[in-house]
């Protein structure tokens, strides 16, 4: 009885067994679409190894070299066919350092990190991401409605501490929370509107004579489209800005 997928052609290696595209017969290829290479080289030791038209263990893809440790957990792939055609893939269980610029001036481009088709995706598992210059800038250069776009979001904060907070908009802006809001100048709070209006719920009901029921009505089914995922946080809030109940009066006696 022949060993499935050590004695046929398309094996990997003979100490590595293939399920995925195992034999048809000893004497023939797995499968119609596995990878095979007849040319392979390699040279390794006890240290590593280089190999140059490998075939990967799934039968899949063929790498024009890979470069790995004996336990190929620190493995460099350059593929050049199947699925993964034109990939360069990096693998390794510690730190992964670059550094450059060393000859170069302040206003030059030392690194340049460029995708001309695709996303760039820099995600950290399990840890912080850490941008730190002189001077950081984010530009969006796109056009339309769904693009050009600088787009925030977290879970819990988003904290910003500067000297100075400037931001303009050309058409429109908007704060809003279901919550507690505050606007706060322990000095001089100034305020400029070529018309002042403002709209509460006591308006929610019946109209006032000016006008507000709809705005305020808008207002309120925006709030409740979030106020499910913000509640916990809007109930802490709400607690810490009511101001405490004063104690009652103590009984007078005749």
């Amino acid at each position: 009885m022949s060993n499935k997928g050590i004695d046929a052609p398309g094996a990997i290696s003979r100490n590595q067994v293939n399920d995925r595209v195992s034999g048809r017969a000893p004497d023939e290829h797995p499968t119609d679409t596995a990878k095979q290479n007849y040319t392979e080289v390699g040279w390794s030791n006890d240290k590593g190894s280089i190999r140059l038209g490998h075939v990967h263990k799934q039968g899949d893809v063929t790498s024009s070299v890979i470069l790995q440790t004996p336990d190929s957990e620190h493995s460099l792939y350059l593929d050049m066919d199947g699925p993964r055609k034109g990939w360069t893939t990096s693998v390794g269980p510690g730190n992964f350092n670059v550094e450059c610029g060393s000859a170069n001036k302040e206003a030059e481009d030392s690194l340049i990190l460029n995708a001309k088709n695709g996303n760039i995706l820099i995600t950290a598992t399990n840890g912080k991401i850490r941008l730190q210059g002189t001077d950081i800038e984010l530009v969006a250069v796109g056009n339309g409605d769904d693009k050009g776009s600088i787009k925030m979001e977290a879970t819990e904060n988003i904290i910003t501490n500067s000297k100075k907070l400037m931001m303009t908009a050309k058409q429109f802006y908007r704060i809003a929370t279901p919550g507690v809001g505050e606007v706060i100048a322990n000095a001089v709070l100034q305020m400029y509107g070529s018309v002042f209006r403002g709209v509460s719920d006591g308006c929610y009901l019946k109209d006032s004579k000016v006008g507000g029921r709809k705005y305020a009505i808008l207002n309120t089914a925006l709030a409740a489209a979030t106020i499910g995922k913000s509640a916990p946080a809007m109930q802490t809030a709400t607690t810490s800005a009511e101001p405490a109940e004063p104690d009652p009066p103590a009984a007078s006696t005749a």
